[in-house]
């Protein structure tokens, strides 16, 4: 027999003591008052349970209860117990190409509407969720809680875009850095695309951590005029208005890297064809091992007695006399 919450009991036990005593060493106030004999007209009749009993229950209920939340136990030993699902990394574009409006209302918009999807899709497997542009940084954690990922997604929105060139290499490093201890290795990537010169390196430190690349490619070939922070058009030196278009270099990465690549379109099919692909390669791969102690709880026994006793010590409260 052991406790859990040992501390609960020492915590308490001091105060119970204390408290046990004063009962148990100070008369009534009514005593200290009135006579004996006018006090016994004034107080209970002969047929309630004397107090010192009546005490001594509420005592013995007190101290069960605190023994109860100390929640004893008996161990019956460690158990191994084994994960399934996977884990993956995911990551959200929010490089300044993310406003255009290509596809409706825009890239951003539209990249974190398949991220929903996608986590919809992979209810059991745990997920974490980094943001990217020059500088990436991790927006979850991996959790299995969908619903608190969608909503670190949805907080992403046009303050977050950064206008800076997307640093692809600085996204592998923090990727492989996230996915060290993982296996397999899965990275999706949420991103109008990126050209070759931008992903060259990218592609190597792939190569290098064995990390299978998946990529959902938002926005059209024809493209759309990138749009600045106060939601015009931004033009170059000469004059020009700068045009963003998807480009599909990270989709001959994805290949190339063991992993896959779908266009964003409307509805769900592209997401459930991605997520087919990957669950069919990896065919639910265990996440691993964890170690759980077996108990059998008793936290009920001295709760229940002490529940019991107090409402005994309770319904034998003393009944006035009539005069």
């Amino acid at each position: 027999m052991s406790f859990v919450n040992p501390q609960f009991f020492w915590t308490l036990i001091v105060p119970f003591v204390i408290f046990a005593f004063l009962i148990s060493t100070n008369k009534e106030r009514l005593a200290r008052i009135f006579d004996e004999k006018v006090l016994k007209r004034l107080s209970a009749t002969d047929e309630s349970m004397p107090m010192a009993v009546r005490n001594i229950l509420m005592l013995l209920a007190l101290f069960l209860m605190i023994v109860a939340m100390a929640r004893p136990v008996m161990e019956k030993g460690d158990r191994t117990i084994e994960v399934q699902g996977l884990t993956l990394l995911t990551a959200l574009d929010i490089s300044g190409s993310m406003r255009s409006t290509d596809v409706y209302p825009n890239r951003l918009s539209f990249a974190k509407k398949k991220m929903n999807i996608f986590f919809d899709a992979m209810p059991s497997d745990e997920i974490g969720v980094v943001a990217f542009a020059y500088s990436p940084f991790v927006l979850a954690p991996f959790s299995s809680d969908k619903e608190t990922l969608k909503m670190m997604v949805e907080g992403v929105d046009d303050s977050y875009i950064n206008m800076g060139s997307t640093d692809f290499s600085a996204l592998g490093e923090l990727a492989s850095s996230l996915l060290e201890e993982k296996k397999p290795k899965i990275l999706v990537l949420f991103t109008d695309g990126g050209d070759e010169e931008a992903i060259a390196g990218f592609a190597e430190i792939l190569k290098e951590n064995k990390i299978d690349l998946y990529v959902v490619l938002v926005g059209t070939e024809k493209g759309a005029p990138v749009i600045d922070e106060n939601g015009k058009p931004f033009t170059l030196e000469d004059g020009t208005i700068a045009i963003t278009q998807r480009n599909d270099a990270l989709g001959e990465v994805a290949k190339e890297n063991d992993g896959a690549y779908v266009v964003a379109s409307t509805g769900k099919e592209d997401i459930t064809q991605l997520v087919s692909v990957i669950k069919g390669k990896y065919q639910n791969q265990q996440q691993g091992e964890v170690t759980v102690k077996e108990r059998v709880e008793y936290f009920y026994y001295p709760l229940g007695l002490g529940l019991l006793l107090l409402l005994i010590s309770l319904s034998s409260m003393p009944r006035r006399r009539e005069v």
